[in-house]
């Protein structure tokens, strides 16, 4: 955990305004999270911190590739991840029903841990069908691996011969 440290920013002497910060997300930024869907990362996030009076406003955007696996021919692949995300953190000591666009913070902290804000936002880029080629393409897919699955379905549907239980079934109508 200590080297999420580096994922935060100590925003007490800063002055009113817009600043940036830049994070380099590899590899061990994902080691420190038990179960993440993501192991291998290139990823750089740029972070626009606008400070006002009652709240600190942050803009990411998270962009360069992950290592993920094929859904159709399981293959690695360097998946493209480019997200924007923002937050607000607001100044209060008293607790305020947090929700997913807003952040409390007290007026005694000095810093914000962003490490689960932007493991968070990369897991949400992460597509739902990974896939190495566009929708309908299989020219990045394991040639090899799509040959087996094909025959595999052949052989079934070949094979099956229908019940003939279901026949009298269908007569029922």
């Amino acid at each position: 955990m200590k080297s999420l440290r580096n994922y935060s920013i100590p925003f007490t002497g800063l002055a009113l305004g817009k600043h940036h910060f830049e994070f380099d997300v590899k590899d061990d930024f994902f080691n420190e999270f038990d179960y993440s869907l993501v192991k291998k990362a290139d990823l750089k996030c740029l972070v626009e911190l606008e400070k006002q009076e009652t709240m600190l406003i942050l803009d990411f955007h998270i962009a360069g590739t992950i290592e993920a696996t094929c859904d159709r021919c399981l293959s690695q692949y360097p998946q493209v991840i480019d997200a924007h995300e923002q937050q607000i953190a607001k100044f209060s000591d008293e607790e305020i029903d947090e929700d997913d666009e807003i952040i409390t913070l007290g007026k005694s902290e000095h810093e914000i841990m962003l490490a689960g804000l932007i493991y968070e936002y990369i897991n949400v880029a992460v597509p739902f069908v990974a896939t190495c080629g566009s929708e309908g393409e299989t020219s990045y897919c394991d040639k090899e691996m799509l040959d087996k699955l094909n025959n595999l379905a052949a052989n079934n549907e070949q094979n099956e011969n229908p019940d003939p239980r279901w026949d009298v079934l269908k007569k029922i109508k």
